[in-house]
């Protein structure tokens, strides 16, 4: 019980640095887009996503780590146009992976579903600010110095990636017009 307070923890402190940087480069506004939907669909996604991912820690942490943010974004894209036809979909993950594999993901995400051209300045914009999110979580993941591949730094890892998932989610959604607005709901 004490570890899973723990990595809750982590997760918080996580959060509230990376979402206060998306909101300082203007990728959130005041709060953070979400659908309980996306949410929901992480808990399906997040098995296949870490057998993609785990493997490139080693040598590529930062796509590991950043590439969760694509996959959210691809969800929004897909909750967005037609979450009718995706919704149930049982190989979900590979609508965004296969086309052209793990490691270019990325691309196929932002020209396919979001019509970058990945020598506009959107594009490269967006990849250094994945980028500089990666390394914040990164330096944060090595200062709790767990032993490589041990349980506590696959916890820390999974609660890393479903962070970065949800901020992929929220900066999918504002590009696709998406905002906050609070609601007024009169009692009758």
């Amino acid at each position: 019980m004490e570890k899973v307070e723990y990595y809750s923890q982590f997760e918080e402190k996580l959060q509230e640095i990376l979402f206060k940087q998306c909101k300082e480069k203007g990728y959130f506004g005041e709060h953070l887009l979400e659908t309980e939907d996306l949410n929901i669909k992480w808990h399906e996604l997040a098995p296949e996503y870490m057998v993609s991912a785990v493997p490139e820690v080693a040598s590529y942490p930062r796509v590991a780590v950043a590439w969760a943010a694509y996959l959210g974004m691809g969800m929004a894209a897909v909750w967005d146009t037609d979450w009718d036809e995706y919704k149930d979909k049982k190989d979900l993950y590979n609508v965004f992976v296969t086309p052209r594999g793990f490691d270019y993901m990325d691309e196929y995400v932002v020209e396919h579903f979001y019509g970058m051209a990945l020598d506009s300045e959107e594009y490269k914009s967006l990849v250094s600010f994945y980028q500089d999110l990666a390394d914040i979580a990164i330096t944060m993941i090595r200062k709790e110095g767990f032993e490589p591949q041990s349980v506590d730094a696959f916890q820390i890892f999974a609660r890393t990636v479903k962070t970065f998932y949800k901020i992929g989610v929220s900066v999918g959604l504002k590009l696709l017009g998406y905002k906050f607005e609070k609601a007024n709901m009169a009692q009758a």
